[in-house]
């Protein structure tokens, strides 16, 4: 999937962008046609949902949030973050979160999205669009060294010499003792340090201690076995922290029931027949023109449209600290 090599990749290019996505721009992409991406993202799902379905529906929310509200009694509101993809698991968590935020009548906690160098300007409207309507205070994060290194550019190849401390201290971690590699989100070394590293040191920065994460068991093997509550110890480049899933006991047609009955915003990208959603170049549309909700969820992977190498990696990425 390098077809990409030699194109540049997107990110604005105001330093002050970096970290607050009020201050993103898109890439050059014209209001207008912004404007048609960000009304898409809105438009509520084709989808009948029976009152039986949509109390089933209710049951599985309201035990999400039961794990939300157990999260906001153990831990302090300064204490708390939520990391933000996007993609539908993340957006329900999200959703789930404000929906008791507005309960008890709290600010949605510090939330984090990653620039991995390789995004959907889809998903990029639909972010900045329910950031502002739902009020989350969102902080845009990116391994701006390593960003450098590949002079934003997709493919291009990044000298380990040439990165900071840090990003050569991380991979001792993963053992990688090449001179250089090329810069692919979603290789296994892209996806350390331009996701794992990135997501550590923002917990780190504004001293995290609980972090609601989109995870579902039904999403991957590497998740089967995973609890709503995880302690994670800390370790060399890893703060302690408590990792929060609140859906995990949703499978995929829950979700995407539970989208329409409650007519949650989702990203258009799913309408053109993603399933999963990731780095651009390394995503692929499962059925093309069909939904994911109208897809054969329950007799195929959910997951085949995403880069098998980072696939098969997921436990030892996890080790390293990847969500």
């Amino acid at each position: 999937m390098l077809g990409s090599v030699g194109r540049k990749a997107f990110f604005p290019t105001d330093p002050s962008s970096v970290h607050v996505c009020d201050e993103r721009n898109f890439g050059g992409q014209s209001a207008k046609k912004m404007d048609w991406v960000e009304r898409r993202a809105k438009m509520p799902i084709n989808k009948t949902i029976s009152e039986k379905r949509k109390r089933q529906c209710a049951k599985l929310v309201e035990l999400s949030k039961g794990v939300i509200r157990e999260a906001f009694g153990k831990f302090k509101q300064e204490e708390i973050g939520i990391t933000w993809t996007g993609g539908k698991d993340s957006g329900l968590t999200l959703w789930c979160i404000r929906q008791v935020c507005q309960e008890k009548n709290l600010s949605v906690p510090k939330t984090m999205i990653i620039g991995e160098g390789d995004e959907f300007k889809e998903i990029e409207a639909f972010v900045d669009r329910y950031k502002k309507e739902w009020k989350v205070p969102l902080e845009v994060c990116r391994n701006e060294d390593v960003l450098k290194a590949a002079n934003h550019t997709l493919g291009a190849i990044v000298k380990v010499k040439d990165l900071n401390e840090r990003n050569q201290e991380e991979l001792k971690r993963i053992d990688f003792k090449e001179p250089e590699f090329p810069f692919e989100a979603e290789s296994y070394t892209g996806n350390h340090l331009m996701k794992t590293v990135v997501f550590n040191q923002w917990l780190e920065r504004n001293k995290i201690k609980a972090v609601f994460q989109g995870l579902r068991w039904d999403e991957h093997p590497a998740r089967f076995d995973d609890t709503y509550f995880e302690h994670k110890s800390a370790e060399h480049l890893i703060p302690e922290h408590t990792r929060i899933k609140p859906i995990l006991h949703f499978i995929e047609k829950d979700l995407w029931d539970t989208y329409a009955a409650f007519n949650i915003p989702h990203c258009s990208l799913y309408e053109k027949g993603y399933r999963s959603l990731g780095a651009k170049t390394t995503s692929l549309i499962s059925v093309e023109g069909v939904p994911a909700w109208e897809q054969d969820l329950e007799n195929t992977e959910e997951r085949a449209g995403r880069q098998q190498d980072k696939e098969k990696a997921m436990e030892r990425l996890r080790k390293l600290g990847y969500m």
